[in-house]
């Protein structure tokens, strides 16, 4: 038993959603890194263990550095500078002779024996030389103050004439501070005194230049970087390898330049590919998460994943050293824009870009190529309204015009450093022009092959769904015309809606073409289409509770058309959602008048539902109702229309039925505002033209243009007006009789 149970634990575990992410992420990473990492069989091809297989020819002139030698060249550079000194502080040694001139000063002046004086100031020197420390200590003592001073003022002079000139650690080190102080003299100084300077000097003297290692480093880069780099040119036609020849790095930069992956195949190449591939794919969904989780679905997700294996697996099938402007980087950007937006777009071709770029070895130009165009495309993607899908063409020419502009400007910029063959500058602008082309027919060809297998609808999909051809709709024109006509006035309000609040307008409008097509299965039961076939209402013989079950039951039918016809699951939604867990007031107001409000109970006549939870549903939710109601109205005032769309808002907000949907107080506002606008517009008034059409004629004819009244026009005129007049004329007695 206990077996039996951990088995069902283990079991579960495995089929749980967390698992079921985490080994679908796994799984992802692992076979995009194992498609990108195939290519390095191209290597192996070629190369083994280190030994060219064959001759390898250069297609074009090729410049390599030969790094090995630049840097070598570097290093030799970077010893040659010396390092760079920084003064410390002066004003310390200066202190310190001024400290020993005081103790010398003090020393004079005490009133004790002469042999204590001669310590004291000897304590104060440091000489080896005896007889030189007698000399100095006999001066100090003896000499006049002047002499002293004169002394002391030499002394401060000659030492802030050799700080200014800097002591280094060598000079310090070399003990040739004598030969300093020497160098240094001033003018007017005799023997004795030179011997005294030099003493008092040789105590305070430190280095004042210290090793600036920062300033060093940076001018021993600033040389390194003045290195000219040690180029080797392969022209056209030259053997970048003989067979039997080792591969130097040398020769693999040059194999790398010619088009050849590099890499060889082995577990610590194998490793970083996977970490490169298992960064973007963590950064892709971080991205997704944070900014938009409404995505991450499983279907979104395997779509992308899929798109993504596609384009590596495309770029793994090129041939060696074959131009990989052909990749169709843009089928993957607007596949991507498509059914999703173009946000995530860019983010996804930009991550997957990285991993190509760095696997398959591109060049610098094909990133930047194509990142840019990333961009243009994205900004291209953004503006489009799907409307019709020769847009998408449109965005091919503009994707292979700008990628034209890009790759003739880099090699333009080539062609001023290398010589550049114009052979494959033509090659590569051909390709890059025909890519954006071809890749905007793939992407109109796929759409509806990824949309069935993924089943995910967009707007293409769904501006299809919205043709009044479709087999659905026209049963509703001939079946239920009255439901037919009232879904059409709801779709023209919720697509105006949707677009006033930054929602999708196309859904919204296809939406609400649908919403009421359960209605088809017993379309006299409703109060639309019986004014149309001029039939007594049948609920009139039905009790309330027989009605509401025939009324309510709608949605539930609308699903079984939907899934007939099928449609797809997001237009589902709108017909189960458009009436909520809303009341049947209608009829539960009848109950309670027959059996009385104790024994009704509200939930009893209310919707299965379940409740709006998009923005589109909940606004069509609000415009069923509102179109619905203000029909009812004979000859509504503006104020009218705008006091029965207040109303039936704030009854659906009391009720709670727009609690699951996103809308916001100023979203709600808005859609108030847009329906109140568009219905003003539907319930205008008419003029009575056969009456007093000579007449309004008559009176606007003073302001219009002259080219618009023809002479047509002005003879029917004055035909209306002398028939009028001669019915206004009093009839004679002969008229009467008659």
């Amino acid at each position: 038993m206990a077996k039996l149970e951990f088995i069902s634990k283990f079991t579960d575990s495995l089929t749980s959603a967390l698992t079921v992410k985490i080994l679908s992420f796994f799984a992802f990473t692992i076979v995009l890194t194992a498609i990108i990492s195939s290519q390095n069989f191209f290597f192996q091809n070629i190369i083994e263990n280190g030994i060219s297989k064959r001759d390898i020819i250069a297609q074009k002139t090729l410049i390599v550095e030969d790094v090995k030698r630049t840097e070598q060249h570097k290093k030799e550079v970077a010893q040659k500078i010396d390092p760079i000194m920084a003064p410390a502080e002066d004003d310390f040694i200066k202190g310190n002779l001024q400290t020993l001139q005081s103790s010398i000063m003090q020393i004079r002046r005490k009133d004790v024996d002469v042999s204590v004086k001669k310590e004291e100031i000897g304590i104060l020197f440091d000489l080896s030389d005896n007889s030189k420390r007698d000399f100095v200590i006999n001066y100090l003592l003896k000499a006049d103050d002047n002499s002293l001073h004169e002394v002391f003022d030499k002394s401060s002079l000659i030492l802030t004439n050799i700080l200014n000139a800097g002591i280094t650690e060598k000079d310090y080190e070399k003990d040739n501070i004598d030969t300093l102080i020497l160098n240094n003299l001033v003018s007017n100084v005799s023997r004795r005194q030179v011997s005294v300077i030099t003493a008092l000097l040789e105590q305070v003297i430190v280095p004042n230049l210290v090793v600036d290692e920062f300033a060093t480093e940076i001018a021993r880069k600033n040389a390194q970087n003045s290195v000219k780099p040690y180029e080797v040119v392969f022209q056209k036609g030259d053997k970048i390898l003989f067979e039997g020849e080792p591969v130097t790095r040398l020769k693999r930069d040059a194999l790398r330049q010619a088009g050849y992956n590099v890499y060889e195949l082995n577990w610590q190449g194998l490793a970083a590919i996977y970490i490169i591939v298992f960064i973007a794919t963590s950064l892709f969904l971080g991205f997704m998460k944070f900014f938009e989780k409404e995505y991450l679905e499983p279907r979104y997700l395997s779509l992308s994943a899929v798109l993504a294996i596609l384009l590596a697996t495309i770029g793994v099938m090129l041939p060696v050293g074959f131009s990989p402007y052909v990749l169709p980087v843009p089928v993957f950007l607007m596949l991507m824009s498509i059914f999703t937006n173009p946000r995530i777009a860019l983010v996804a071709s930009i991550m997957l870009l990285s991993v190509m770029v760095v696997g398959y070895q591109y060049n610098i130009q094909f990133i930047v190529t194509f990142i840019m165009l990333t961009i243009f495309s994205v900004i291209l993607m953004s503006q489009i309204k799907y409307a019709r899908r020769a847009d998408l063409i449109k965005i091919g020419f503009n994707i292979s015009a700008a990628g034209i502009v890009i790759v003739f400007s880099i090699y333009l910029l080539e062609k001023c450093l290398i010589d550049v063959d114009n052979v494959l500058i033509l090659k590569d602008i051909s390709f890059i022009f025909l890519n954006g082309i071809v890749s905007s027919i793939i992407t109109l060809g796929s759409l509806p092959l990824f949309e069935s297998t993924f089943k995910i609808i967009t707007s293409y999909g769904l501006a299809e769904f919205g043709d009044h051809n479709q087999k659905l709709l026209k049963r509703l024109q001939i079946d239920a015309p009255g439901t037919y006509h009232h879904s059409l006035m709801v779709s023209n309000l919720c697509e105006a809606a949707a677009e006033a609040i930054g929602a999708d307008p196309i859904l919204a409008r296809v939406g609400a073409l649908y919403h009421d097509v359960g209605k088809l299965k017993r379309p006299l039961f409703f109060v639309e289409n019986q004014s149309y076939f001029l039939i007594e209402n049948p609920h009139n013989k039905f009790t309330p509770r027989i009605s509401k079950m025939i009324i309510t039951a709608h949605p539930k039918d609308g699903i079984e058309y939907a899934k007939k016809y099928h449609l797809p699951q997001v237009i589902q939604n709108f017909i189960l959602q458009h009436h909520g867990e809303g009341l049947a007031s209608y009829f539960y107001n009848q109950a309670v008048k027959e059996e009385g409000a104790e024994n009704v109970k509200e939930e009893q006549f209310r919707y299965a539902g379940p409740k709006p939870n998009t923005k589109e549903t909940a606004i069509l939710m609000i415009a069923d109702a509102v179109e619905s109601a203000v029909r009812s109205l004979k000859n509504p005032t503006p104020e009218e229309i705008e006091a029965m769309i207040n109303k039936i808002i704030i009854e659906r907000l009391n009720d709670g039925q727009l609690s699951d949907s996103p809308l916001t107080l100023k979203d709600i506002k808005t859609i108030a505002s847009t329906f109140s606008r568009i219905l003003r517009g539907m319930q205008h008034n008419r003029i009575k033209y056969q009456e007093n059409l000579a007449e309004e004629l008559q009176k606007q004819k003073i302001n219009m243009p002259v080219k618009l009244i023809d002479e047509d026009l002005e003879n029917k005129i004055k035909q209306l007006e002398g028939e009028k007049k001669s019915e206004e004329t009093p009839k004679t007695d002969e008229g009467k009789n008659a």
